[in-house]
This record gives structure tokens, sequence and C-alpha cells, in this order.
């Protein structure tokens, strides 16, 4: 385990950085490839440990990739190309090769073993083990399967009309990729409106999706045909970027390449709501996916109240979201948030801890968290927890403390950032 040392910066944050490949569309970009016809590339990939984990495991799926930084190179055989691993399926801490990986088990003839680290132990699975039993496939695993290690015995398969308790891009994609080579027509309707990434990127590949409100189909049998792929920049890596921009005094910093989904850009809403000195420019196609760049200064901003359907469109900045929370004139309430429990970590008991650690007036509620601001930070020592986005928002906070704070188990932010503290420290170079 490795610590970092974070330091108030008194000259501010100044320059330009380019983002990290978005780490959702960089797991689907391999996993689509892998079961499409043709060579897929992949440009602008994030290879950082999660979507390292998705190239490892479809490797011993018998796919043929070649990874070379940010480029990858995919030569897909189509579904059958798919091969029965001699080695059991290591995912690492990613749950999201875990639960997309397990809808394209779900329908293989044959048996596969999913296991992950001890933190994807602990992340429930029975919310999508449960509808790919429904649709036929043999899973078992702890718990009756709701935990890993999981054993997948895939087969023929049938179409379901799904129902999901949660807002869950997981849970909606996996479900989708069984549907693909499903008998009949496969749909999942959601209680609020999830990531978009994988009805987007399914379409490029040439699979016909019907969208309708809350729910989205799929007719089974459909094959994917390869593509060249143009991976934006991460919005919840930026996100650690346009916090730091609003609340570091002196700073103004210029985020390119930022990938704008509607259905992910819940940060951009909270920091204009809290007033922050933010544009947009440059707003373009790539991919199927709205991309920009964004360009943030020092700001005055207040408190407002986050819940409902904007959650799902921000869950994994909430972290990030507490910090600037602090910086906030008057008291922030985060609600409807009780997907945070399920996480890496429990969010909202790590959050609160070790904010709290900083001497932030924060305090957990069932479904979020409160938040009194401005409150000064004071340096300490904290823990990712092994969350990679628990350890950048400590960081984060670290700029402003009043001391310096010593994050534990920082390696985690390789997860999805590996260069993250380079970026800080060019920034404050400037």
């Amino acid at each position: 385990m490795s610590s970092a040392i974070v330091s108030q910066i008194k000259v501010g944050l100044n320059g330009s950085v380019k983002i990290p490949g978005d780490k959702s569309i960089s797991h689907r970009a391999v996993m689509f490839g892998a079961i499409a016809n043709g060579t897929t590339t992949v440009e602008g990939f994030l290879p950082g440990e999660d979507c390292l984990s998705t190239i490892a495991c479809f490797k011993k799926l018998g796919v043929t990739i070649e990874q070379d930084g940010e480029k990858v190179t995919i030569e897909g055989n189509g579904w059958d190309g798919l091969s029965e691993p001699s080695d059991i399926l290591d995912v690492g801490n990613s749950g999201t090769t875990t639960r997309l990986m397990l809808g394209i088990l779900a329908t293989r003839p044959f048996h596969s073993v999913v296991i992950g680290d001890d933190s994807i132990a602990k992340r429930p699975m029975a919310r999508v083990t449960e509808p790919l039993r429904s649709m036929g496939s043999t899973i078992d695993g702890r718990d009756h399967g709701n935990y890993t290690p999981l054993s997948i015995r895939g087969g023929a398969t049938k179409g379901i009309a799904y129902q999901s308790k949660v807002a869950s891009a997981q849970v909606k994609s996996c479900i989708l990729l069984a549907g693909l080579q499903s008998e009949g027509t496969t749909s999942v309707s959601e209680p609020a409106l999830s990531r978009d990434h994988t009805e987007r990127m399914l379409e490029a590949y040439g699979v016909e999706v019907k969208r309708d409100g809350l729910t989205v189909s799929v007719e089974g049998g459909q094959a994917l045909t390869a593509q060249h792929i143009v991976v934006p920049g991460d919005i919840s890596s930026a996100a650690f970027f346009l916090v730091a921009g609003a609340i570091v005094p002196n700073s103004n910093i210029t985020l390119t390449n930022v990938g704008l989904n509607p259905t992910r850009s819940g940060i951009i809403d909270v920091l204009q709501q809290m007033g922050a000195n933010l544009s947009i420019e440059n707003e373009r196609m790539a991919g199927g996916e709205p991309i920009a760049d964004i360009t943030i200064s020092t700001s005055n901003l207040k408190a407002i109240e986050i819940g409902g359907d904007l959650i799902p469109r921000l869950i994994d900045e909430i972290p990030v979201i507490a910090v600037l929370a602090t910086q906030a004139e008057g008291r922030t309430i985060i609600r409807d948030a009780e997907e945070l429990k399920v996480k890496e970590t429990n969010r909202i008991d790590t959050v609160v801890s070790e904010l709290k650690k900083l001497g932030a007036s924060i305090e957990a509620t069932e479904d979020g968290m409160m938040i009194e601001g401005r409150t000064p930070l004071n340096g300490a020592k904290v823990s990712s927890f092994g969350d990679h986005r628990i350890g950048m928002a400590m960081a984060i906070a670290g700029l402003i403390a009043n001391e310096e704070v010593m994050i534990e188990r920082s390696e985690a932010i390789a997860v999805s950032y590996p260069t993250f503290f380079n970026d800080i420290e060019k920034l404050q170079s400037k």
C-alpha cells in the first residue's frame, strides 16, 4: 500500500488538462469489439486498472486484443468467437467488467467462473444474476449468486421484460447484452434514466435499439459489426478538476475533450446551480457522444439541494461534490443516493468519516448527507479505503487544507486516473 501527501496550493491551479478516456466507454468499446465481426480499433482508451481487467478477461475468452497505451485493436469473430476459458476470469476491482460480462457469458454455451478483489466480493450481483436466471442461464455463487465468485453455465435464453428497481446502467446493459442473443424481445424499464453509453455504442456497432421513455429494448439474434471508436474524456474524472478550479483560490482551468453525455453531466448542473464561473466551448460529436472543452475559475458558491432524477446523472461524482459543498455558503443536502452504499465502498460512510477528519461539518443521512459551508479544512491522515473516487476527493480537499493531508492507499486512484497527481503538478507549475 502507498500513501500520497497533498499540500495546500497557494499559487492557484492554471492551465489546461486533457482528461483521460471515459472509463465506461472504454470498457464497452473493448467488450463490444470482442463480440463484433471484424477488427475494431479504439482511440483514447483509458489504460486504468479497471479497463485493463476487461481486456485481460476477454483475452482469456479467446479474443485477440492488442493494447498500446490509449490505442487498442480487437479482432472480433462474433458471439461464437468466444470460447470457454481455461482459467478463472478475474475482474479485479471492476464492477462494470463484472456485470456487463455476465450478460455476455449468460448466453454462451460454456462454463466460466468470475472472481474479483475484496471490494468486488462485497458488491451485490443478484440485481443482474436474478434476471439472467429468469432468461434461462444457470448462475450460482455465494449467497445464491449474490456475491462473487460466480459460476456461469450459459446456453439458450429467452427475452424478458424486466422492471429494474434501481436506475443502473450496469444492470440495464447486462440484460440488454444477454437479450441480443436470446429468443424474442428483451426490454428493461428503469425508475429513472441511467447512463445510455450502451445504447449509443450498440447503435454505432449496427444494433437496432428501441427507446421509449424509461424503457429500452432489443431484438434477439442481432450481430455487431466492428467499428472505429474514439473515446471522449471521462466527465467523472473531469469532475475532480472542475471542483478544484472552483474552490482553489486564483485558479483558472480548461479541461479539453470532455464527454458531455446528458445522462452523465449532472456535475455541470450542480456547479451552475451553485454559481460557479464555468463556460462550455467547442461543442462537437465523436462516436455518437457529445464532447466539449470546459473552463472553470475560482467561484463564490452557494449551497443547494441535490436529489431525485439528478442523482443517477452524478452518482460517481458525489464524493467530490461533498468536498465542493464544504466551500459553498449554507447547507447542501444530498438525498436519494442510497446507491452510494453499494459502490467500491459505502461512499456515504467513507465520505463523511474522512471529511470529518479534515474538519468538515458533514453528517450522514439514510440516503445521503448534509454539509455545512463555508468550512475551512485542516490537515489529517485519511484513507481511500481502496476506492479511487474517495482517494481523489480527499486529494482535492487537501489542495485547500491548512496543513498537509496524507492519503493512505492512494494507489487505488490508478483504477480510473493513472496520471492524476501528475496533472495536479502540471496545473500548479503554470
